[in-house]
């Protein structure tokens, strides 16, 4: 038989994907931050918890113990945003009267300046994906299949022209891009829309990826495919590993994030004097203190050249 407290986390995942429109990134995070909390208390208080009856120390206590486990403070601050969207939801439906995470104050995270690539750096980037593809068949008298490194090659270079997140370029279709108008409707987060410019290099790539499909897919149908054939879309799992790879041939840290080409786009954008409000825009942030953290970046440059060129830094 299922408990209660199995009904009320079910029941709020359910909401966040219905009434929500969160990603599902969104909900695989929170429904794991739930169910940590839950074995966290059943092992620590040897029976399950009843949400409706725990008090703020319950969760000082959580507190105290992932701090013990040495888990990093953005960690720490996920788990305690699902618990606080969690409990709002137990509140609006009645379930109780005020939420006991309400008030609980987190260790504060440093702010970290954003990993980005250089302009060139990045080039090197796009350029990987057909440099392998060229080195591939020069050894095998061109038997391997240029198509997955075609695709690659436009994934990479409509990233970085429209500065998405992973979920966001894995979720176009071909009826998102405006070839005339040159851009593109993008789904962020809370599936809110908005129109990004994509460049000529971009739309390029992605021509000579669909030539080599031997079809243009149809409106509804995803611009980056798995498989030929296949009709379903990329994985962001499978755009990790593929970036890594490319990552590695041109010689940079296979180690950087997908995010970190969002994070040169931006930071290139500001660098050619784009204005903070028009790339808060393009990003898609809601607010503009999301943005303004680029600008660390920037200024941390211009410092550095005035220091080295200005006689009397």
């Amino acid at each position: 038989m299922e408990r209660e407290e199995d009904r009320l986390v079910d029941a709020f995942l359910q909401h966040l994907a219905a009434t929500r429109s969160a990603s599902p990134y969104t909900i695989r995070n929170y429904g794991h931050a739930l169910r940590k909390f839950r074995q966290w208390f059943a092992a620590e208080r040897g029976t399950e918890p009843d949400w409706t009856k725990l008090e703020p120390d319950d969760f000082r206590a959580h507190l105290r113990a992932l701090g013990r486990d040495n888990l990093g403070r953005a960690a720490i601050a996920l788990r305690f945003s699902a618990l606080r969207a969690f409990y709002r939801f137990l509140a609006r439906e009645g379930h109780v009267q005020v939420s006991p995470v309400r008030k609980l104050s987190l260790p504060k995270a440093p702010r970290r300046l954003p990993q980005f690539l250089t302009p060139e750096q990045m080039e090197s980037l796009l350029q990987a994906p057909l440099k392998e593809l060229e080195q591939l068949q020069k050894a095998d008298g061109k038997k391997t299949s240029p198509l997955p490194f075609l695709r690659d090659a436009a994934l990479l270079e409509v990233m970085y022209s429209c500065g998405l997140r992973i979920s966001e370029v894995c979720g176009l279709t071909a009826g998102d891009i405006d070839w005339q108008e040159q851009v593109v409707r993008v789904r962020g987060k809370g599936r809110k829309e908005r129109l990004a410019p994509i460049g000529r290099p971009a739309l390029q790539a992605l021509a000579s990826y669909w030539e080599a499909l031997g079809a243009t897919p149809l409106p509804s149908q995803p611009v980056f495919v798995a498989r030929p054939n296949s009709g379903r879309p990329l994985s962001a799992r499978l755009v990790q590993l593929r970036l890594k790879r490319y990552l590695a041939i041109a010689g940079l840290d296979p180690r950087l994030t997908p995010h970190k080409l969002r994070h040169s786009y931006a930071t290139h954008l500001l660098d050619r004097g784009a204005d903070l409000r028009s790339v808060q825009e393009l990003l898609g942030h809601a607010h503009l203190a999301t943005t303004q953290v680029y600008t660390h970046v920037t200024t941390e440059r211009l410092k550095k050249a005035y220091d080295a060129a200005h006689p009397r830094a």
